[in-house]
């Protein structure tokens, strides 16, 4: 559909609007924002559509927020990072010595690196949890904490698709005494002020957009995009790993819903608008508008150095994950091989490009089928590798 796509870029950033208006016409875009910064400072801020998926809500205006699904993940992995670098929280050392339940079964030896590299071993539950189960921090922790590993804890990776929500907050309760959503408001959201949140504050409940699924999308060419025999038959069969850590709660949450938004899932509930994400991405690598930094420099490397690569127990794909993030490759290309960052199935993704001072937020209301490298995200990917 044709759409006015409101915004602005910088000199040079043209082809960046130009696919960006092409993903309404040709890929099925109901309602998106894409923003860039390089060097601390934006350069695309666009958006356009509906704010929601069914267009409904009006459209889409400059603080529209939506759920980003795992791009919320990235933002988890930055508070351990964080947590590390300030000293509290020991990256080698066993899950087990912050959260003494998490050793039953043969888990002592998971260490917290292996909980940020999906390399810990539960990616699913041998009962999923009901969505309120899931809502419920401490029957969701207890529940992880019980589970049987389904590799030796560090010897392999597979996406912790679900369970990385009560992993990663499990350990930030036991070392801060907060949730991991009360920690990102209060130590980025806020310093930076972001419009990004993990438990959605009521006051804020209106900027949301409604998402759901598109029709799947084509390529430039027109043909529909058809994942590989094998991956499509782990995603039909029920009882394959792959369903199971999609499945860890189940049914599947609604997530228009607005208590499942006010929760605390840090692998698929956070909220945030395209400059948020953006914006956050941009502080983890440098500063922004001349101030606030998140990583170190010795971070940043811990943050997009290799540690799990190759077949993924659960994805079916070959992988490549730092601590807590994807790396550029087959399954989620970025802008180059330095990028880290993360994607959200069906849409959203974030990530920073070190070496061009680039980060990208794009967040949308139009959920496709596929997990990673979604086509909207890559064909902005390729207009910006275009335009530096």
């Amino acid at each position: 559909m044709d759409v006015d796509v409101h915004g602005t870029v910088a000199d040079g950033f043209e082809p960046v609007r130009e696919a960006f208006t092409r993903n309404f016409r040709e890929l099925g875009e109901q309602g998106a924002a894409v923003v860039v910064y390089r060097d601390g400072r934006p350069v695309v801020d666009l958006w356009g559509g509906t704010k929601d998926v069914d267009g409904g809500g009006g459209p889409w205006q400059h603080g529209t927020a939506q759920v980003v699904r795992s791009s919320t993940k990235g933002v988890a992995a930055s508070v351990l990072l964080l947590l590390h670098q300030r000293g509290e929280l020991d990256l080698d050392a066993p899950v087990g010595s912050y959260w003494p339940e998490f050793k039953a079964h043969g888990k002592e030896r998971a260490r917290v690196r292996d909980v940020l590299a999906h390399r810990a071993g539960v990616p699913a539950l041998d009962r999923p949890l009901t969505p309120s189960e899931a809502l419920d921090p401490d029957l969701a922790a207890a529940v992880v904490a019980a589970q049987t590993p389904f590799w030796e804890p560090g010897q392999d990776h597979g996406y912790h698709a679900q369970t990385y929500s009560w992993l990663t907050g499990e350990l930030v309760r036991r070392v801060t005494g907060r949730s991991l959503g009360e920690w990102v408001a209060t130590e980025i959201a806020g310093p930076l002020n972001l419009d990004l949140w993990i438990g959605l504050p009521a006051p804020e409940a209106d900027r949301v957009g409604r998402i759901g699924r598109i029709a799947p999308p084509t390529t430039a060419g027109g043909l529909k995009t058809r994942p590989r025999r094998n991956v499509a038959a782990a995603y039909a069969d029920p009882e394959s790993l792959t369903q199971r850590a999609f499945g860890a709660i189940s049914p599947g949450p609604d997530e228009n819903d607005a208590g499942y938004r006010a929760a605390v899932l840090p692998a698929s509930n956070g909220i945030a608008t395209a400059a948020s994400l953006a914006r956050f991405y941009a502080a983890l690598t440098g500063e922004v508008d001349g101030g606030a930094r998140l990583f170190t420099p010795s971070t940043v490397e811990l943050a997009r150095g290799e540690v799990s690569a190759g077949a993924d127990r659960v994805l079916v794909v070959n992988t490549r994950f730092g601590l807590g993030y994807m790396l550029h490759g087959g399954a989620s290309p970025l802008l180059s091989p330095g990028s880290f960052g993360h994607p959200g199935r069906g849409g959203a993704l974030g990530f920073a490009d070190p070496e061009s001072g680039m980060a990208f937020g794009y967040v949308t209301n139009g959920m496709n089928k596929g997990v990673t490298a979604d086509p909207r995200a890559q064909a902005l990917i390729r207009a910006l590798r275009e335009a530096v």
